[in-house]
């Protein structure tokens, strides 16, 4: 049986354009997490760095440099690279290694700097996580993929554009309480039906933006989690699934078969349905990815997650409140940074650490939901409060 395994501490930069290497940003975000502990970092087993668009910065093996940083140069430290779903990636190998009676405390950091070149560069870049040969390699970008998942949805669903356009509207209004968040603008349905065209039938306001940022957080035993004296929030489940990497090969584009996998994994572990989970960080690179998560997790039956949006129910104050933080959407898509992002985010909750409205009311549990590319990778955390 695996030990219990507790999040000590959590840090993370603002999400942006930020004026730091990668190095500096993700010692950042470590040295947050390490405050938050109140932990020596001689104390620290060992880590797990993602990163996945290093060549933006012509960096690799950014794990030793992590941690000749931090001070502890002899602690042995990995690189994690699953596309967008390497933070939570990260995240769950350190839990391994702690749950499994490797270590007594693991640190996980993400982080990514992609402000330092132009956006078709970038877009070239993350397309190298499809299955390249036959999509990227074709023309198929990113937002052309998901557009496509879009398109399927709206054909076997009668999703609307409208639709898509909600969710973008909610997580722009999140993300304004959020401090660390990458845009802060209000919008409107019309603001997002009137934007650019990124590939039909995704707009600009559809979007997530490219965005710089780091996150971290520190996996302990109960032990160490006891001695530290913060708040006991334990990592109750993880799951880790993929899906046929290319959309050809798919027979149901509507769906991804590793965030299914993935969640029942979760759940099952920490013996919880779907319905005990009271918030959700869901992976919403583009608009129509929230909705399609919120049917693979069962937040929502097949064709139905828009119309809970519509009628406010994941509203920051609504009975499921997704992406409170802003989302990708809005607080800003880091890639390897995203998944610990999301953690960073729960943690903060369930602890009762965030400021003004934004924090939710009442909430134990949260759910974290991290996808590579379009599923090719799924990662999901469930974290719960225990005091």
């Amino acid at each position: 049986m695996p030990r219990d395994a507790y999040v000590v501490g959590v840090g993370a930069t603002n999400y942006g354009k930020l004026d730091k290497t990668l190095r500096e940003a993700a010692c950042e975000a470590a040295l947050g997490a390490i405050d938050v502990a109140g932990l020596d970092p001689d104390r620290i087993d060992g880590g797990f760095v993602a990163n996945a668009l290093g060549m933006a910065e012509r960096q690799g093996h950014l794990g030793p440099l992590v941690m000749t940083s931090l001070g502890i140069p002899d602690k042995p430290a990995s690189s994690i690279e699953a596309a967008c779903a390497s933070g939570a990636s990260a995240f769950r190998e350190a839990y391994v290694n702690v749950a499994g009676g490797f270590a007594d405390c693991y640190l996980a950091v993400g982080v990514e700097k992609v402000s330092s070149i132009d956006s078709i560069t970038a877009t070239g870049y993350f397309a190298y996580a499809s299955d390249y040969v036959y999509e990227g390699n074709c023309g198929a970008s990113f937002p052309g993929l998901y557009a496509t998942i879009a398109r399927a949805h709206m054909k076997k669903h009668g999703t609307t554009e409208e639709d898509l356009a909600r969710v973008a509207v909610k997580n722009h209004e999140n993300a304004l309480l959020n401090p660390k968040a990458h845009l802060k603008k209000r919008i409107t349905v019309e603001d997002v039906l009137k934007s650019t065209v990124v590939s039909t039938p995704l707009k600009m306001f559809d979007a997530c933006p490219f965005s710089d940022g780091a996150a971290a957080a520190l996996v302990a035993t109960k032990e160490v989690a006891e001695r530290l004296g913060g708040p006991m929030i334990r990592i109750a489940g993880v799951g880790r699934a993929g899906s046929l990497a290319a959309l050809p090969d798919r027979t149901d584009l509507t769906s991804l078969t590793g965030a299914k996998i993935a969640t029942k994994q979760a759940l099952a572990q920490a013996k919880l349905g779907i319905h005990d989970v009271d918030f959700f960080e869901l992976h919403d690179c583009f608009t129509i990815a929230e909705l399609v998560a919120m049917e693979d997790l069962g937040i929502a039956e097949p064709g139905k997650a828009a119309a809970m949006v519509r009628d406010g129910v994941t509203a920051r104050g609504g009975d499921v409140p997704v992406n409170a933080s802003g989302g990708l959407k809005a607080k800003g898509h880091p890639v390897a940074a995203t998944g610990l992002g999301q953690v960073y985010e729960i943690y903060n909750q369930i602890a009762g650490k965030v400021s003004g409205e934004r924090q939710l009311r009442s909430v134990k549990t949260g759910l974290a939901h991290n996808v590579g590319a379009t599923g090719g990778s799924v990662a999901v955390t469930i974290l719960q409060g225990e005091n």
